[in-house]
């Protein structure tokens, strides 16, 4: 502070004797020399002040910081002070509560010890006990085989046998007063639901089948398309990724592929180029190239229709794409794109009659088999595939749960995934819509029939309705009227374990009693 004052006296000063300077340059020698002297005093004397009040200004500022410093401090202590007193009770506290636990602790430990030692003694009591009544159990055991005269095995199993008989006689009966009541209410009321959606859905479709064979104008054209030296077949199949075969059979050639959509890509570019005539590599490759993006665009197309006509949003790019691709996909001779449609709206009409979710019982339809986009490239059944890929694109739970149980795999978790596999069936069921191959069909039969006949008591059967109903006659004196009803549900069991047909099979069961005399 001293400092401060001295610097501020020699600047005070500095600028007196400059001023004094310019006087004295000014006036006289002599003259500047007196009233040098007298400014001299003069600014010394007004300096000489002004650093005493300055001084004393800072002595007091210098004192109010002290104070404040000193006050502040004073105040830091009696908080710190204060928060040691209120930790130190929290501890007290603490420490009282842990004191108080520890004793109930201490208290159950020795209840625990008490109890534990009472058990024991129980435990020993009664396996003492429990061998007394294994003696007593043996002894009256051998009286009663004495008595009998049959051992307990022996007797086990005839009560068994007996039982059995009895239990399977009364299941039946079960089953059958079941079966009954369960029609007289549920049938009823799932035939008019059923109905209902299929007369409001009144589809004109019928089966389609995917065209393999490409006609020819001529036999000509044959040789045109393989080439000289096979060139043109060649890239043909390396462009499209199928392969032609040319036989004997006149004005015809054949395209192989599991690739649905490279099998389509192949046929139209195989018209275009015979239409054409302009046949050789280069414009090969050109024409498969174009109709590549042509097929693209359509599958892309044919997925957002399906989509848009079906009123749903909010399903991933890629999902609307593989619906596409099912434009090409066939099943039983059924377009798979076009069966899904159909399960949607037929799953929607019944989820609206129940009042349930119909935009998910669509969703779900329409999902159901997207699996039959990739089946050709992924190893596994197609609902097991279709159920991955909708789970990766974050599809809902039931939605998954729908497409994963639509064959009975795993049961349904609610009410829209029942109504896709009722849905499934019956656009798959319907007359006309789905065929197979002449040797498939009789190899169906056949096992329909070995099936049934492997029951006892089954006297003849017969397929009717083209293989969707098989009608069994037993042997009534054999088989009563409430085996009746158990042998159809093992036989229909069976059936759908061990056969792959397209809809549903109707086991009907006939137990018939004729009484014959004559009259003489």
């Amino acid at each position: 502070m001293n400092t401060v004052i001295y610097l501020l006296i020699g600047l005070v000063i500095g600028g007196a004797i400059s001023v004094i300077v310019i006087l004295l340059n000014k006036k006289g020698a002599k003259q500047q020399e007196i009233n040098f002297e007298q400014e001299r005093n003069r600014v010394i004397r007004e300096a000489e002040r002004e650093a005493e009040r300055i001084k004393r200004e800072a002595q007091l500022e210098a004192k109010d910081i002290l104070y404040r410093a000193r006050s502040e401090a004073e105040k830091e202590q009696r908080e710190r002070r204060n928060e040691l007193n209120r930790i130190e009770r929290r501890l007290s506290n603490k420490e009282e509560n842990l004191e108080r636990k520890l004793d109930q602790l201490e208290k159950r430990e020795a209840d625990l010890i008490h109890r534990e030692k009472s058990l024991l003694g129980r435990e020993r009591s009664i396996k003492e006990r429990d061998e007394q009544l294994k003696r007593l159990l043996d002894e009256q055991q051998k009286k009663l085989e004495q008595i009998a005269g049959m051992t307990a095995e022996e007797a086990k199993r005839e009560l068994l046998a007996r039982v059995e008989e009895e239990s399977r006689f009364e299941a039946a009966k079960l089953v059958k007063s079941i079966e009954d009541e369960a029609r007289d209410t549920a049938e009823k009321k799932a035939k008019e639901i059923i109905s209902l959606a299929i007369q409001r859905y009144a589809s004109e479709y019928v089966a389609d089948a995917t065209v393999t064979a490409v006609p020819l104008p001529n036999d000509e054209m044959k040789g045109r398309i393989i080439g000289r030296e096979g060139r043109n077949i060649r890239a043909l199949e390396a462009a499209t990724g199928v392969d032609l075969i040319v036989d004997d059979t006149p004005e015809m050639v054949t395209l192989s592929s599991f690739d649905p959509v490279r099998r389509e890509i192949a046929r139209i570019s195989l018209e275009r180029l015979i239409s054409d005539g302009r046949i050789h590599p280069a414009r090969i490759e050109e024409v498969v190239n174009k109709v590549r993006k042509e097929v693209e665009a359509t599958i892309k197309e044919e997925g957002e229709k399906a989509v848009f006509d079906l009123g749903l949003s909010g399903i991933h790019p890629d999902l609307i794409n593989l619906l596409g691709r099912l434009k090409y996909r066939t099943s039983y001779g059924q377009n798979v794109l076009q069966h899904s449609r159909e399960v949607a709206y037929l799953a929607g009409i019944m989820a609206g009659e129940l009042g349930v979710d119909v935009k998910l019982a669509k969703r779900a339809g329409l999902l159901h088999d997207i699996g039959k986009a990739v089946d050709h490239e992924i190893e596994g059944s197609h609902h097991e595939i279709g159920y991955d890929i909708a789970r990766k694109y974050g599809e809902d739970e039931r939605v998954l749960n729908a497409i994963a149980c639509h064959h009975g795999d795993i049961d349904p978790n609610c009410v829209e995934s029942a109504l896709v596999a009722a849905a499934d069936a019956l656009s798959a069921a319907r007359p006309g819509v789905r065929r197979e191959s002449i040797e498939n069909y009789i190899k169906r039969l056949q096992k329909l029939e070995e099936i049934a006949t492997a029951f006892d008591g089954v006297e003849k059967c017969y397929t009717m309705q083209a293989g969707r109903e098989i009608r069994i006659i037993v042997k009534p004196e054999d088989i009563s009227d409430d085996m009746s009803s158990l042998i159809a549900r093992e036989i229909a069991k069976k059936v759908q374990s061990e056969l792959t047909y397209p809809g549903q099979i109707k086991v009907m069961v006939i137990r018939e009693t004729r009484f014959v005399d004559y009259a003489r």
